[in-house]
């Protein structure tokens, strides 16, 4: 359940500290919001806005606030096998996984060439890519990326097998993302309004900026839930080839790091205004949704209820309790190992994982029992499998 923190700021927010309420409550103030801000269970402080929050604008957008993984994302397949079907360890399924799903800083790969050159034949740029980042654009599609991006094999409360995966636009999202961003800030003196910070400084919508930046906006998302299909599909064929069987039964592909025009009732009357969630997911009534824990806690796959308060919005995840520095000065490889237990994922690597210890992120039952009026429990997941680039 929420807590109204001011007539602009509701918060869903557990474990919050009085840096991310302050970060929120500026952005809750900007000239530009339409009605309030909302805070989900797993807000963080972030750049400019909070990670974890719903920012709904009026004839504006703020680059910096849907952030530089432009449609970052989940996505999960629900196969037709049970656990009984898997072999008793899944480790020698990592190393064709990480051929099939390349992951790590700048890394790609060329089997995925033809069906890169299909989507990007049907999805042109809306404007002038360098070469240098159009061809890496195309290598790094169907590739996973660092830091908490990852693939699962899970296993749901049926014992039913999943594959399940986070990533985004890769280095031509966030290249994009980071060329905005500096133009906002670079105009941000030139706004009717003295901003606290200036990354959170905004395109007014009619303006060239403003055309540019939805223009790459709209198409990195894309790019990004394509990238995720296309992930799906070559781990799907690895997976099945591995157990000697399986079949796709059901597919859920959903953003939690973007920005779009969406129709919302606001003081009683439906207005268009664009919604940026970064680190939130839609939960319209009805809507699935996938929500990850860290990589040694469970996920969930949720259903949306509509809370128009959240503007039909619930977390993205658990959310960060400490950061990268933190977690890698606080915790050991051998505390990352012990956390493990007996799933099968890089040991050889935990050195280089420590930053995403499970501890070093929330309680994701409390973020879970936070919400309950933001969306219902589907399936609940637990991995017997992780793979992550470093």
């Amino acid at each position: 359940m929420h807590t109204k923190i001011t007539n602009r700021l509701y918060s869903w927010a557990v474990e919050s500290d009085d840096q991310t309420i302050e970060q929120a409550r500026r952005a809750s103030r900007l000239p530009i919001v339409e009605g309030h801000v909302a805070l989900m269970p797993d807000a963080h402080v972030g750049i400019g806005a909070t990670i974890g929050s719903v920012i709904p604008t009026r004839g504006a957008v703020i680059p910096s606030a849907v952030g530089v993984d432009l449609g970052c994302g989940m996505a999960a397949v629900r196969t037709d096998l049970v656990a009984g079907d898997l072999p008793d360890s899944l480790d020698a399924l990592l190393g064709p996984i990480a051929k099939a799903v390349p992951a790590g800083v700048g890394q790609g790969h060329a089997a995925m060439t033809k069906y890169a050159d299909v989507w990007f034949a049907a999805n042109r740029y809306p404007g002038e890519l360098s070469e240098k980042l159009a061809k890496a654009a195309h290598a790094q599609f169907g590739s996973l990326g660092s830091g908490n991006h990852f693939f699962e094999v899970c296993l749901d409360e049926d014992d039913r097998v999943w594959l399940f995966l986070h990533s985004g636009s890769r280095g031509v999202g966030n290249q994009l993302a980071q060329g905005h961003i500096a133009i906002a800030r670079k105009g941000a003196g030139r706004l009717d309004h003295q901003l606290d910070d200036p990354d959170l400084a905004w395109f007014v919508q009619g303006t060239p900026e403003f055309a540019a930046y939805i223009g790459d906006l709209r198409w990195a998302q894309a790019y990004a839930f394509a990238n995720r299909e296309a992930m799906l599909e070559a781990a799907k064929t690895v997976f099945f080839r591995f157990v000697g069987r399986g079949r796709e039964r059901a597919r859920v592909n959903c953003h939690h790091n973007y920005c779009d025009v969406e129709t919302h009732v606001v003081e009683g009357e439906a207005r268009d205004v664009w919604v940026t969630r970064k680190g939130a997911i839609s939960a319209r009534a009805g809507e699935l949704g996938l929500i990850p824990g860290s990589m040694g806690t469970r996920s969930y796959v949720v259903r949306g209820l509509g809370n128009p308060l959240s503007w039909q919005s619930c977390s993205h995840g658990a959310g960060r309790r400490m950061s990268r520095t933190q977690a890698k000065k606080r915790f050991t490889a051998a505390d990352l190992a012990a956390q493990m237990g007996d799933r099968a994922w890089l040991s050889d690597a935990a050195d280089r994982l420590v930053d995403e210890i499970p501890s070093a992120y929330k309680d994701i039952d409390r973020v879970m029992a936070a919400q309950s009026d933001l969306v219902e429990i589907v399936h609940t997941l637990r991995q017997v499998l992780n793979y992550k680039g470093c």
